[in-house]
């Protein structure tokens, strides 16, 4: 009987060296170009899969016989970067020195689908709320017709902010698809930044503070392109775990995340070419990318720039909040001469598919 234990022990080790290789393999995937490699530039999507199942068995050999731990222990020293990055977590600081900048970027779902109630739009209030100085929206959309919420009232909610630039990104004539910057400092000048793609793009901005000019693009990569279908296949295979389901679901769902990823490889290249031949020393570039913190796209963007969240934000920080894809894919990334603090997802307000990010910016 102590022959066949120990036989077993070691076999739940093997599965248990499976598992950290795979957790190493999946924190690195930002390696592969999804140009080259589309579908293994899919395989951060599992990086918390592996991370829980990893400390699992840390706690499980700590119990059963601690020596074996040491594998995936030395597994998550290795990973410690990506971990990081994936959910890092700092001590908010206690004051905020008063030259600071507040920027606020969100995706508002063409402010929840232009509701408005008794002439109120929540996602409208809540911008005029946050006192935000720079504003950076995606998936701006308005109406003509007053029955929905029109130019008139976002432009009456937001008159706080003296300045604006709303502009129509992707190749397609009948897009729809638009970025705004709303902002109480002078935009000097607004410029679309051409990217492969019907309804996806940036916009980049200069803008004055005080005597510096700084540089903020505002983007919108390119979506997954899951339909409701693909949706609803997803959370069935969360709910009923069945094989062959599994199988084919997840084989489907690669192909469709392996294709966006592709695209916004290049759309990240080019914004990152961008960052590079900036004039002005200070740079933000916020928005909704699309992709996760384990991605080639924030591997590439974070070349030159730092991630706001994992410099003062805390947690998870999942900026995604529908059909169960509980990712943070909104992001706000700053020069290294900038300082960001209390960098914040906030998920006090649920209507949009995706909840606003924001961060104090101060210039050292």
């Amino acid at each position: 009987m102590k022959r066949i234990g120990k036989m077993v022990g070691h076999l739940i080790w093997i599965v248990n060296a499976i598992c950290t290789g795979l957790m190493i393999l999946v924190a690195f995937s930002p390696m592969f170009n999804p140009t080259v490699h589309p579908i293994r530039s899919t395989f951060g999507l599992a990086f918390p899969v592996f991370l829980v199942i990893n400390i699992a068995f840390v706690i499980f050999w700590l119990i059963v016989y601690w020596k074996f731990a040491l594998l995936s222990i030395a597994g998550l020293l290795i990973c410690y970067l990506p971990l990081r990055t994936y959910m890092p977590f700092n001590i908010p600081a206690q004051k905020i020195p008063e030259d600071r900048i507040k920027l606020l970027s969100y995706n508002v779902m063409g402010f929840n689908h232009l509701v408005k109630k008794d002439g109120k739009n929540d996602i409208l209030e809540y911008i005029s709320q946050s006192n935000a100085d720079i504003v950076c929206l995606q998936e701006y959309l308005t109406s003509k017709n007053t029955k929905y919420l029109t130019d008139k009232d976002v432009f009456t909610a937001l008159r706080s902010y003296p300045y604006r630039q709303i502009q129509q990104i992707g190749e397609g004539k009948q897009s729809g698809n638009k970025v705004a910057c709303f902002s109480r400092y002078p935009i000097l000048s607004a410029r679309v930044i051409p990217q492969e793609s019907k309804y996806n793009g940036s916009v980049l901005y200069q803008i004055l503070v005080e005597e510096d000019t700084i540089t903020v693009i505002n983007n919108h990569l390119e979506s997954n392109k899951l339909t409701i279908e693909d949706k609803v296949l997803y959370e069935d295979m969360i709910k009923s775990p069945e094989a062959d389901k599994v199988k084919e679901g997840m084989s489907h769902l690669v192909r469709k995340l392996a294709d966006a990823s592709s695209i916004r490889a290049v759309q990240a290249q080019k914004v990152a070419k961008e960052i590079e031949a900036a004039r002005t020393p200070y740079l933000i570039v916020c928005g909704d990318f699309n992709d996760s913190p384990i991605s080639y796209t924030h591997k590439t963007l974070t070349k030159n720039l730092k991630d706001a969240f994992v410099e003062s934000g805390n947690g998870l920080g999942i900026s995604y909040n529908q059909n169960k894809f509980y990712f943070r894919i909104d992001h706000i990334f700053i020069s290294p001469n900038l300082k960001s603090y209390r960098c914040t997802v906030d998920r006090s307000i649920k209507e949009s598919d995706h909840y606003p990010i924001w961060c104090y910016i101060t210039r050292r």
